[in-house]
């Protein structure tokens, strides 16, 4: 209740003219949860139809990281493959026995499942695998008491004995092919795999029904301008996803791979749990990315300023590697700067979008209050000119007709004449003797106090330090 509470708030914030009560606000929540589980419903069926390419993709990383790591043990003047190495394993298990049973028959099945190439590859693995159950001195000398004729075989089993592949194909289908421990465990995967796929798809449209509910009552031309927000901020998100697939995971799998192999643990990873974390971090990525929607979001409702995220930057950064050790699902410190070191090469830009979006606002404010003072300077200037005011004329006629029946009253205006000049005399005194009791009462004005009745300058003995008897006790008190 209190998330939505603030919530609620910041979308009256956001547009102060469509401020709605407590119930309107979760009708919204309501439309707007209902088209995102509806937009996730359809994304989800649409990507299980590919579940078996969205397998191979989930899987790439993983595979990527047994492949480079064991081709990296394979002699590289030889140019093997890791499949190469695979196949020579195999037939190595048929041969030996085969050609116990039948020398004829083994030397039929070589000539019909193998070229020169892998023959020659598949001895050196029987040898190599031979040779590994001895004694470590004594691996080196077993290899090179071959005879001549399979001197081929012999040199390429002693470059195997130094790069030290892998002989083990149990660790081989353990983490390329992984295991299913529950009847309905694949099918549950698929699942979960098509609805984080769908996530990715339709995330446009999920970032659009936010923004919608977040900022309400949006005119045409901020919904237009939402657009390329919106582009900006998928773009965000599929840069974090792909920057994660490609980048971050291979090589976090790489590093636990390492990890439990020195500490003499196999690898064998299940396929249930590394969906489930392969999928997650992928996705924390993407949203990670999306920084700079948030922060430049909160800039345009008023939130957050130029000022405030450049003053409160090293909080800022304290903050970012403090999430991103609680949202990473490892613990180790090269994942949390894989992640935390993006978001503040992010965070650093929204400062100076923050900064060019305050610099734009100030200027097209001036440019409104110049062309508001200019109006405001231009109006007065339109009834100036007489001629061009369409009510002069009419003006003029009337001021003409008063003028005519002022001038048929003069008569009676000059018998008052004569009145009016014999009161002259008499207003004349009047006005002197106005004048004349103003100015004493202005100049007897400080005699009205109670108490005093001397100037401070007629008096010779007048201290104003001393209290005046004459002054009533309250009078004192407030003096």
């Amino acid at each position: 209740m209190f998330f939505l509470t603030k919530m609620f708030k910041l979308r009256d914030k956001a547009n102060p003219e469509e401020e709605k009560p407590f119930l309107d606000h979760l009708e919204d929540l309501r439309i707007m949860v209902t088209r995102v589980v509806l937009t996730l419903l359809i994304s989800t069926l649409v990507c299980f139809v590919y579940k078996d390419e969205l397998m191979k993709i989930i899987r790439k990383p993983v595979e990527e990281v047994w492949v480079d790591r064991h081709e990296a043990t394979l002699p590289e003047d030889e140019d093997i493959s890791l499949d190469d190495w695979e196949n020579a394993l195999s037939f190595s298990q048929i041969s030996a026995p085969l050609g116990q049973y039948d020398p004829e028959l083994a030397e039929l099945w070589w000539a019909k499942a193998t070229d020169e190439r892998t023959r020659r590859l598949t001895e050196a693995a029987i040898i190599y695998r031979a040779a590994q159950k001895l004694e470590e001195d004594q691996q080196q000398d077993f290899i090179k008491s071959l005879p001549d004729e399979k001197n081929g075989a012999r040199e390429l089993a002693l470059k195997l004995l130094e790069t030290k592949p892998s002989d083990d194909l149990n660790a081989e289908g353990n983490l390329r092919l992984m295991s299913s421990l529950k009847p309905t465990e694949t099918f549950m995967l698929t699942m979960k795999l098509a609805f984080f796929a769908g996530i990715i798809v339709s995330f446009p449209f999920l970032l659009y029904f936010l923004l919608q509910f977040i900022v309400p009552g949006l005119k045409a031309k901020e919904r237009k301008a939402l657009w390329p927000a919106l582009l900006i901020g998928f773009g965000l998100f599929l840069g974090g996803v792909f920057f994660a697939y490609f980048f971050v995971l291979p090589n976090v799998l790489t590093f636990f791979y390492e990890w439990g192999k020195d500490m003499g643990i196999s690898n064998d990873w299940r396929i249930g749990y590394y969906i489930s974390f392969a999928t997650t971090f992928v996705l924390i990525f993407g949203l990670a990315f999306e920084l700079p929607v948030v922060v430049m979001t909160l800039v345009k409702i008023g939130l957050l300023s130029h000022s405030m995220m450049r003053e409160t930057r090293s909080y800022a950064i304290l903050a970012i590697f403090v999430i991103a050790a609680l949202i990473t699902p490892t613990p180790d410190m090269m994942t949390l700067s894989l992640l935390g070191v993006p978001m503040v090469i992010l965070y650093e830009i929204c400062i100076w979008l923050s900064y060019f979006h305050e610099k734009k606002v100030n200027r097209e404010e001036a440019e409104e209050e110049k062309e508001r003072m200019k109006c405001l300077l231009s109006e007065p200037e339109g009834n100036d000119d007489p001629e061009d005011d369409p009510h002069h004329d009419d003006h003029d006629h009337h001021h003409d007709d008063h003028d005519h029946h002022h001038d048929d009253h003069d008569p009676h205006h000059d018998d008052h004449d004569p009145h009016h000049d014999d009161h002259d005399p008499h207003h004349d005194d009047h006005l002197d003797l106005t004048e004349e009791h103003e100015h004493e009462d202005i100049s007897d004005d400080y005699m009205n106090y109670p108490g005093e009745h001397h100037a401070p300058e007629e008096d010779p003995n007048y201290d104003p330090l001393l209290p005046d008897e004459d002054i009533p006790d309250e009078e004192k008190d407030r003096k």
